[in-house]
């Protein structure tokens, strides 16, 4: 069993940054894609960022193409996601994933991760 959970999340003025991070335990996750999500309120959930199993294939959404980055450190278990130039509409609770099987690419679908944290909001002003 893999257990995620996601730390870093946050107040911040439009214009700054925060980086999230994404920390797993009991299995390892190395060898698994991780992704991010986001939900605002009375919104679906949605994709934001993809990595592989290895770090070296990574896929944005649209929407923060450009302004956030996500990363791995396969020896620490832990996924990051740095978030430059927030907006408004960056607002939302920001979700940490595993995707199930192994050494895979990431996904930009929900249902095809497995294991899922409980979520930190990141709340950015104008």
């Amino acid at each position: 069993q893999v257990q995620v959970a996601e730390s870093g999340g946050g107040l911040v003025q439009a214009g700054g940054a925060l980086r999230l991070s994404c920390a797993a335990s009991g299995r390892t996750v190395s060898n698994k894609a991780m992704g991010w999500f986001r939900q605002a309120p009375g919104k679906e959930r949605e994709f934001v960022a993809s990595i592989n199993w290895s770090g070296g294939s990574t896929y944005y959404a649209d929407s923060v193409k450009g302004r956030f980055t996500i990363s791995r450190d396969n020896a620490k278990n832990t996924v990051y996601l740095q978030m430059n130039s927030l907006k408004p509409e960056d607002t939302a609770v920001y979700y940490c994933a595993a995707r199930s099987g192994s050494y895979s690419a990431g996904s930009v679908r929900a249902r095809e991760y497995e294991y899922w944290g409980q979520g930190t909001q990141v709340t950015v002003s104008s």
